[in-house]
């Protein structure tokens, strides 16, 4: 059991073990598979996988993938929901020595154009009804490999079958356009008998994930994490939470796997705690609850803008969600009345942290074992060092108390950005990483976020960079001029306002505006209010002060549409 600060001592977490960090993401896999075989590793609906199989199933996909002509390094592209194929497609690639490049299945074309073409990605795995709506695009790419997956291929008789009728009563089941030459239907990865022999690996420089951040350009870059980065953040996942057992737990998976939080805390630190991944396709508050109850999860990794919108269901109130021990919150603060209705309902501890993709992508926490203190990110996870620099170059320490740049660095931190030397450069300095983030530090070694220096808006829990908003209005023949910034929203944490600069002599609407975005940008992206002005403020150097727009929606009541 941890024991109790002394008090008045500032708390430090128990030192992170090297032990284990020299060898590939995958054998996670294969340790739990090999000390609890029958323990349940996939619950989705009413299928189960043991660990035993989920190990087979990724050995005899890495074989196919090889045998498809797969090269240790080469990127395989994965665009699925919350699935059992998810989970199976991820360790398949990463046991052939592929790395994984997660895709957002929200993405329109205009997205997916940009990270299949900047990942070089040699093969892709997608869901049927995505497949269908990319088919134009995909088929330019250059892929030598698509693999095609159905929602039902993981589920079993009878629900697969009627899955299969309700898809085709509502006109949603589009057929695979199997090719045999470079589509091929998902299930063929595990038809085959080829033997599986494990490639050598070097978990230090061997990348496992490109994982995707927007940038404040807009342009999205991939940040390289090799098998260490990511298996020294499940072992500091597991230093934190000493208390989560092994072969006991039940992982609830609503954060998306796309994401590197969701891929870290629900795949990742699931495996390697053996627990029971409950894969979750599509969040839906009040089907979400029926799940918990059903399936009980011990773990339930989320961030606030879900546990508010479960505690807004009637059901929440009768519901039985007692099983839930803990609770991982990021991607926003937590507020203190949303922090204490969670807990009174459920008697789970919260543990809020924050982190980056860069980061693999935990940094810091708030311990469970010391004072909470509201607002703060916590302190820095084991073996991570972090400290406060100046703005302007990022090499002076600053004191506690005053605002500057949070750095980092620890074993979980990125090798660098995919083919951008720059960029790297830039947020690397002797192995630091400047984050972007304007915090404070206090005397005990607390964190605060003050502001985002990047402007980095959260939506519901995903990322939006206001710049790629407004590059795609910006090729708009109506839009001289467009900035996006974030407004406060009851619901979603923020909300994304644009105000727009009309060319001389036109007049676009909003809903013209809005259809023109939806065609080019995930659903979370578009934005919720439009201003049109005749000008937006400058400094003497016609740089946009994206701030005083900000600051004039004065939060709630200033995010409205004007024009």
């Amino acid at each position: 059991m941890p024991t109790a600060p002394t008090p008045g001592a500032p708390y430090a977490f128990p030192p992170l073990s090297v032990d284990g960090l020299d060898a590939p993401l995958f054998s996670l896999l294969d340790r739990a598979a090999a000390e609890h075989p029958k323990r349940t590793a996939i619950l989705f609906h009413n299928a189960r996988i043991s660990y035993a199989k989920l190990l087979r199933l990724a050995e005899t996909g890495a074989a196919a993938l090889r045998r498809a002509g797969l090269e240790k390094g080469d990127r395989v592209a994965i665009m699925l929901p919350n699935t059992p194929q998810a989970i199976v497609t991820y360790f398949a690639v990463l046991k052939a020595g592929g790395v994984c490049v997660m895709v957002n299945p929200l993405y329109m074309d205009f997205e997916l154009r940009h990270q299949l073409a900047d990942s070089g990605a040699k093969m892709l795995v997608v869901l049927d009804l995505l497949w269908a709506r990319h088919r134009a695009l995909l088929h330019e790419a250059a892929l030598s490999r698509i693999f095609v997956t159905r929602i039902s291929d993981g589920l079993r008789f009878p629900l697969n079958l009627l899955y299969h009728l309700k898809m085709r009563r509502e006109g949603k089941r589009p057929p695979l356009w199997v090719d045999n030459r470079t589509v091929f239907a998902w299930r063929t990865l595990f038809a085959g008998k080829a033997r599986y022999s494990a490639p050598d690996m070097d978990p230090a420089a061997d990348l496992a994930a490109l994982q995707y951040t927007g940038g404040t350009t807009g342009q999205a870059k991939g940040a390289m994490l090799t098998h260490q980065n990511l298996m020294a953040n499940v072992r500091q996942c597991r230093t934190v939470l000493r208390e989560v057992g092994i072969s006991a737990e039940v992982f609830l998976g609503l954060l998306p796997y796309f994401h590197v939080y969701g891929l870290t805390v629900c795949v990742n630190f699931a495996v390697a705690c053996a627990a029971t991944m409950v894969p979750i396709a599509r969040f839906i508050p009040a089907q979400t609850i029926k799940i918990i109850a059903k399936t009980r999860p011990t773990i339930f990794p989320g961030a606030p803008a879900i546990y508010a919108a479960l505690l807004r269901q009637p059901e929440a109130a009768t519901a039985t969600l007692g099983s839930i021990r803990y609770c991982v919150s990021g991607s926003a603060p937590m507020p203190g009345e949303l922090y204490e209705r969670f807990t009174a309902m459920t008697g789970a501890k919260i543990l809020e942290g924050y982190g980056l993709t860069e980061a693999s992508p935990i940094t810091h926490v708030n311990p469970l074992e010391a004072l909470r203190k509201p607002g703060s990110i916590g302190l820095p996870f084991p073996g991570t060092e972090a400290r406060v620099v100046d703005m302007e170059t990022g090499t002076m320490e600053l004191a506690p108390g005053e605002q500057g740049e949070l750095a980092i660095r620890g074993p979980q931190v990125m090798a660098g950005y995919w083919n951008r030397p720059r960029d790297t450069a830039m947020t690397l300095r002797d192995g630091w990483l400047l984050t972007g983030d304007v915090v404070i530090r206090d005397d005990e070694g607390y964190y605060f976020i003050l502001d985002r220096k990047k402007d980095l808006i959260l939506c519901g829990g995903f990322n939006v960079y206001p710049r790629e908003i407004e590059e795609v209005l910006m090729h708009h023949p109506a839009v001289r001029e467009a900035c996006a910034v974030g407004v406060t929203h009851p619901t979603r944490g923020e909300a994304v306002k644009v105000y727009v600069v009309p060319e001389e002599g036109q007049n676009p609407q909003k809903a013209e505006m809005l259809a023109y975005l939806r065609e080019r940008l995930a659903g979370y992206k578009v934005p919720k209010y439009v201003e049109f002005r005749s000008e937006l403020p400058k400094t003497v150097v016609g740089k946009l002060l994206r701030r005083v727009l900000r600051d004039e929606c004065g939060g709630e009541g200033g995010a409205k549409d004007r024009g």
